[in-house]
């Protein structure tokens, strides 16, 4: 039996300061979208225009982050960026105190505050498992899931009173504070990090390459890519478009919309705290596309909902989305890790975010424009349905006969494939 991770010193750091800038970073989702909104005066292409731009960064620099992962200090590498981050949601804080912010200054802080979270995740993701063992990591990424929606409510919450008290403007301030946190916090870790290996010269697309290898002649992780990046190209529709849902169509006030983003999250918490336990339970390859089936049709809720009471089908809806990603991301995060080998975690990490990352600005802009075409309600009401959908890559699929995914014959079949390529 594995150690408890609660005793674990420096995964408990890691967790601790990652929560905290998860929490700023609840803030700024709420403010700086309420901030377009409610101050600029922007409309559906716009939003997803700026929530495009933040996502752009995984299409653009995803690939060459697996290989500077590979090569460079993680934890150093984590706490530049966060640095950076510090520093550009700052100008948003002080050009909203002054009265200059404009769209352009949000899109391209978006834009540089995305390239900052493409390194920080792709390093974050390959540092764990270098801090626990691997029958912990399960554990690990179910609690980092959960810590994720924990701070999601807690950013909501705490940013939509802190709104009430000094205005959306000056709230965007406080995640600069959250990421200084979480950098002095990467810094407090024990344990170092593997030697990186140094046996031949350096070859850039040589590099790149072993991550694709890796990656796409896998017998499993290429339907897994697949259902991925469905399910984030049509959430990240919904999301686009979620504020000014909220504000325009179902009539809610800052507040009741910085209350109903606090309790979508709810979702995301008991996904996260089920996840582990209903992988060994229902099967860890089952759960793939059980996640999204069975709980995916609750998010039709979402275009459904209408002013008065919407509010509750809505937050119902999005919360089943919240748990769905909860317990898919769990499941394939571990299962990707556990199969690789450790020289290649930030390729590979770097390669499957590229593909399933890489389609959210594609989602956001698409969900603005069809949002700025046909209407906010019906644009959601094809996102929704395209959710559900994304299990159908792995339920059509040889994985839909398993119950499990077979780790040890994955790897084995992919270090061949590695050789060979």
């Amino acid at each position: 039996m594995s150690r408890s991770l609660w005793r674990h010193r420096d995964f408990m750091v890691l967790w601790s300061g990652r929560t905290l800038s998860e929490t700023g970073d609840a803030i700024s989702l709420l403010a700086i979208p309420l901030l377009a909104v409610t101050v600029l005066d922007a409309g559906a292409l716009e939003v997803g225009v700026l929530t495009a731009t933040r996502m752009v960064a995984y299409l653009l620099i995803s690939l060459p982050a697996g290989v500077w992962v590979d090569r460079w200090p993680k934890r150093m590498l984590m706490v530049i960026c966060l640095l950076l981050r510090a520093g550009l949601v700052a100008t948003v804080a002080v050009g909203a105190w002054f009265g200059w912010v404009t769209m352009a200054q949000l899109w391209i802080v978006a834009l540089l505050s995305g390239v900052c979270t493409v390194l920080y995740e792709t390093a974050h993701h390959s540092l764990v498992p270098t801090i626990v063992a691997p029958d912990q990591l399960l554990d690990a990424n179910g609690k980092m899931s959960t810590t994720y929606s924990v701070s999601m409510i807690a950013g909501y919450s705490v940013g939509g009173a802190l709104i009430s008290v000094m205005g959306v403007a000056r709230t965007v301030g406080l995640d600069a504070l959250a990421y200084l946190g979480n950098a002095c916090s990467l810094l407090l870790i024990r344990r170092d990090e593997p030697a990186r290996a140094e046996a031949r010269e350096r070859h850039f697309r040589r590099e790149l390459a072993e991550g694709f290898s890796f990656v796409f002649r896998h017998p499993i992780m290429p339907r897994l890519v697949a259902a991925a990046a469905t399910l984030n190209l049509f959430s990240q529709m919904i999301f686009a478009l979620s504020v000014l849902y909220l504000v325009r169509v179902l009539r809610l006030s800052e507040g009741q919309v910085a209350l109903t983003l606090a309790l979508i999250t709810i979702g995301g918490v008991t996904g996260g705290l089920v996840s582990g336990r209903l992988a060994r339970v229902v099967g860890t390859a089952r759960i793939i596309w059980a996640a999204p089936l069975g709980l995916g049709w609750l998010v039709l809720l979402v275009p459904a909902s209408r002013p008065g009471w919407g509010m509750a089908t809505y937050t119902l809806g999005m919360a089943a989305l919240s748990a769905l990603f909860a317990i898919y991301n769990a499941a394939s995060i571990s299962y990707r890790q556990r199969v690789c080998p450790p020289e290649l975690l930030g390729r590979m990490t770097a390669s499957v975010r590229w593909v399933i990352f890489g389609v959210m600005p594609l989602g956001a802009l698409l969900g603005g424009a069809l949002g700025s075409w046909i209407g906010v309600r019906p644009t959601l009401w094809i996102a929704a349905a395209g959710v559900w959908a994304s299990g159908l890559w792995v339920l059509l699929s040889p994985l839909r006969w398993m119950r499990d995914l077979p780790a040890d014959t994955a790897g084995k079949r992919n270090e061949e494939a590695i050789q060979v390529g």
